[in-house]
């Protein structure tokens, strides 16, 4: 495929935009070559500038479920545009999606509504730490959370060292309160809580991980990490932001039978505008602003028009729950299919799903955490993405990132990839 038009906006872009974009994952560093512009989408389809059509399996990273420019979420949009883009004042329609999400979520009994999940993320630490007096959490290398200071922490030497910052800027005295953790690892759990007794206010997991590839827990692990938060006086926060409304109605908790004490969400809940959210019982919300002494304000919280769009994502999904069953199975499908060529190929290789979330990992060993999922051929990683970008099939521009299935493939759609697959394998 040609791509002269994105290189050239993308030489624009850097000018004025720090390494030419907005996010850094989009800048192709991890797989080489200029990112690609897109145009416009719809459904299962991206359109870059240079009017080549590819199939999307990052769907914004995440949020698109049900498929680009779906008309609902776009309707909703358009119609509650033309009666204002924001207010700084209460609507009803946050109510209502609030009302709605808290009806489909176990465990939840009252949930606010932020503008990222980065944001989200962020109060809900500050909600735990301020609820249980306690200073430190528990996170898990591997898992992101948003760039907020506390979740830029990376490894120290042993259990009871503290982590250290791995982005400049951020401070020695966030680090100190951030203790990195292994995911999967419940052993490693216990001697953190041990070396820091009564000091945790909380530990924040992706309950299913998409930021090193798709990595699922491993049976029990999710209990046990409840288990001991009950028994350390914890709280567990769920990061859902990848897969609250994605891997059921209710997200892990439902999913996995485990109750977490504050959820966090975004993606699918503002049905691909801007948004976030926190939830927790009642107990736990009202240590909120302007009831409680958490202070948490911002002046596009509850934009109507992202209200809008996810209010009419989570009917959809509320009303049709028979959606997650098939992204199951297109999910299914696509992992068996690209199992079967690389197979054949003899490329090395292990895949990780859970429900419509799936990685292809260039390694034969299981990967269960960071250090697993680092062990990836990236080479070969990159030589894959590029093959699949010239056959028509987008994929995450890392070796880390989850893919994202959305319910607008069809199954000739799936059968168009694995064909590409074939042909990009017996190149490798």
């Amino acid at each position: 495929m040609i791509y002269k038009r994105s290189s050239a906006l993308f030489a624009e872009a850097e000018k004025v935009i720090p390494g030419g974009v907005n996010s850094p994952v989009r800048a192709f560093k991890g797989v080489g070559g200029t990112p690609i512009f897109v145009k416009e989408a719809k459904g299962a389809y991206l359109y870059d500038e240079d009017e080549n059509r590819l199939v999307d399996y990052i769907n914004s990273w995440g949020p698109m479920i049900l498929g680009h420019a779906y008309e609902p979420v776009v309707n909703a949009v358009v119609e509650k545009a033309k009666k204002g883009t924001s207010f700084g004042m209460p609507t009803e329609i946050e109510t209502q999606i609030a009302q709605l999400a808290v009806s489909m979520v176990p465990n939840i009994d009252k949930i606010r509504f932020v503008n990222s999940g980065t944001e989200a993320c962020m109060s809900a630490v500050r909600l735990a730490r301020g609820f249980t007096g306690k200073d430190k959490i528990i996170k898990f290398a591997g898992c992101y959370h948003g760039h907020s200071d506390s979740f830029l922490i990376q490894a120290g030497s042993g259990a009871s060292t503290f982590g250290t910052p791995n982005s400049p800027g951020v401070t020695k005295g966030t680090a100190k309160d951030t203790l990195l953790a292994r995911y999967n690892d419940v052993d490693n759990v216990s001697e953190l809580i041990e070396a820091n007794k009564n000091e945790i206010a909380c530990i924040i997991i992706e309950p299913v991980a998409g930021n090193m590839g798709c990595i699922p827990p491993k049976s029990g692990f999710l209990q046990a990490l409840r288990d001991l938060c009950d028994a350390n006086n914890i709280l567990l926060v769920f990061d859902e932001v990848m897969t609250g409304f994605r891997l059921a109605k209710g997200g892990c908790q439902e999913l996995f039978h485990v109750k977490a004490d504050i959820v966090c969400f975004g993606k699918v809940i503002g049905g691909g505008l801007p948004v976030g959210a926190f939830a927790a019982g009642n107990e736990i919300m009202n240590h909120l602003a302007p009831i409680g002494p958490v202070y948490q304000a911002g002046t596009l919280s509850g934009n109507p028009l992202a209200m809008a769009a996810g209010l009419a994502m989570l009917t959809e999904l509320n009303n049709n729950p028979e959606v997650f069953k098939r992204l199951e199975e297109k999910t299914a499908y696509l992992h068996e299919g690209i199992a079967k060529v690389l197979n054949e190929n003899k490329i090395t290789h292990t895949i990780n799903r859970v429900g419509s979330m799936i990685s292809v990992h260039f390694d034969e060993a299981k990967v269960v955490d960071f250090d697993t999922a680092a062990k990836g051929n990236n080479d070969v990683f990159k030589a894959f993405f590029h093959g699949m970008l010239d056959a028509g099939v987008y994929i995450a521009p890392s070796a880390f990132e989850t893919w994202f299935i959305t319910d607008a493939l069809s199954y000739e759609d799936l059968d168009f990839t694995i064909a590409a697959v074939n042909k990009v394998a017996k190149s490798l």
